[in-house]
């Protein structure tokens, strides 16, 4: 170390001309190229057709459904998943900030005073000697001249970092709008069903009264009497099955919505209305900048690489600056007036020979970290593409599945009231009639199911568009 005084010495001037001197020299990186990632899926989806409105729709616009718009926006804003997610990200950008604080340096200032007394010796005559000492310093602490970019890779891949945590929220975001929308429709398709059960209940009710009477003058069989019975304890157990599931969904969504729902909802629309928009698809690039796990994938790998640029510069040598000035005097108020310069300089040079093998085991392991993550967004990719091909090929099954079940509603109607009028008229028995019944319940209760899978397929379909974020 070499120290020295300076009249006028400015404590200052020497950290901004160190700062200067490192952002000059910090100007070399050992990240490797990126390069090109080719997407392991073609360019379009099989048989994508349909869709009226584009796939980044807002989720506002999406549904159309008053009530379950207004169930969203509580869950947006209360769900504590997604509180967590934010709190994640904003967890992420300090820590980037912590990482980007060592590309500057770190700059204390210090000051300190002595007093001292000492005992009287033949050299001061038996007299007691006083002292005192004061200073006041500013000093640059231990600042990295980033050479070889170690620091400022280790910077990019906290940003990066920051930047796919930020995409997993949307995800978050996206998997909790789908959820809630799932949750709702199931309360309505269970609505429906209590609807259908409770109708047919009243219609098996009102025929047990009448064959009870039947039976009672004698003209028809227990047999024909129980059948009937049958039909009604079933007709209670269904109903009772749905509302108990009714109470278990509104739970769930009670729990998705990060509390009660709100009040005055208004009244939710029936399955037989469309309540999400029909998006279409566009082409399999497009999930490369809407899917927020393909970004979160896309983000890792950059970090990844950037971890690459770090391992390298450690096989290079580390410049290190600790310097100092500033004024020291013996009396405190002339430490700013004849007070006396001082100033510090002590750079440090550390250049790795033998470290085990660790140097070149941390660059091995960052470039299979970096294989790994092309492989996860391949994969992310892949799971992306496949989702979509899921969604379209269900939306066209499910499309000729409810035209065709509601074709058998129809006519599963027509027969039972033949059944009937044939049994009124003495031409079949009852079993006639309580098979066309059973049927046309079952029929009605496929259609419910049909027309709740088109709409969750819709719901699960712009989930994995991208969600409109």
């Amino acid at each position: 170390m070499k120290s020295s005084r300076i009249p006028g010495f400015h404590p200052l001037s020497l950290g901004f001309a160190l700062t200067g001197v490192a952002f000059v020299l910090g100007s070399c990186s050992l990240d490797p190229e990126l390069g090109t990632v080719s997407s392991p899926v073609s360019a379009n989806f099989p048989g994508n057709s349909g869709g009226e409105v584009p796939a980044d729709i807002a989720w506002q616009k999406f549904f159309t459904d008053p009530r379950l718009e207004k169930i969203v926006a509580t869950a947006l804003a209360n769900n504590r998943d997604l509180r967590v997610a934010a709190l994640n990200v904003e967890q992420a950008r300090a820590q980037y900030g912590i990482s980007r604080s060592q590309l500057f340096p770190a700059v204390e200032l210090g000051g300190s005073g002595v007093r001292q007394r000492t005992g009287g010796s033949s050299a001061t005559g038996g007299k007691a000697l006083e002292t005192r000492a004061y200073d006041v310093s500013v000093g640059l602490v231990s600042y990295e001249l980033d050479l070889f970019g170690r620091v400022r890779s280790m910077n990019t891949s906290a940003l990066e970092g920051y930047f796919a945590t930020d995409a997993a929220r949307t995800g978050v975001q996206i998997s909790l709008v789908a959820e809630v929308a799932n949750q709702y429709l199931t309360e309505r398709a269970l609505q429906e069903q209590i609807e259908l059960s409770r109708q047919t209940l009243d219609t098996f009710s009102e025929t047990y009264t009448l064959m009870k009477g039947r039976y009672d003058a004698g003209d028809v069989s227990e047999l024909d009497l129980r059948s009937v019975e049958v039909q009604v304890q079933t007709a209670k157990s269904n109903l009772a099955s749905y509302r108990q599931q009714v109470a278990q969904v509104n739970n769930a969504l009670a729990f998705l919505a990060g509390g009660s729902l709100p009040s005055g909802l208004p009244a939710g629309r029936s399955l037989d209305r469309a309540l999400v928009a029909d998006v279409r698809a566009g082409v399999s690039s497009d999930l490369l900048q809407r899917r927020p796990d393909i970004r979160e994938a896309e983000h890792q790998l950059r970090a990844a690489n950037a971890n690459i640029g770090a391992a390298r510069a450690a096989f290079f040598p580390r410049v290190t600056l600790t310097a100092g000035g500033g004024v020291a005097s013996g009396s405190l108020s002339k430490l700013f007036s004849d007070g006396t310069g001082i100033w510090s300089f002590a750079p440090q040079v550390s250049v790795p020979i033998f470290d085990g093998g660790r140097n070149k085991a941390n660059l091995e392991s960052a470039e299979i970290g970096k294989r790994m993550e092309i492989a996860r967004y391949e994969k992310a990719i892949q799971t992306g593409f496949r989702e979509v091909a899921d969604g379209l090929a269900a939306r066209r099954g499910l499309a000729e599945r409810i035209e065709a079940n509601a074709a058998l509603v129809k006519a599963q109607q027509t027969r039972f009231e033949l059944a009937d009028a044939r049994y009124k008229e003495g031409l079949d028995s009852y079993f006639e009639v309580l098979s066309a019944q059973q049927d046309l319940y079952n029929a009605q209760q496929a259609l419910i199911q049909l027309r709740l899978a088109r709409e969750v397929n819709s719901v699960n379909l712009y989930k994995a568009l991208g969600g409109g974020w």
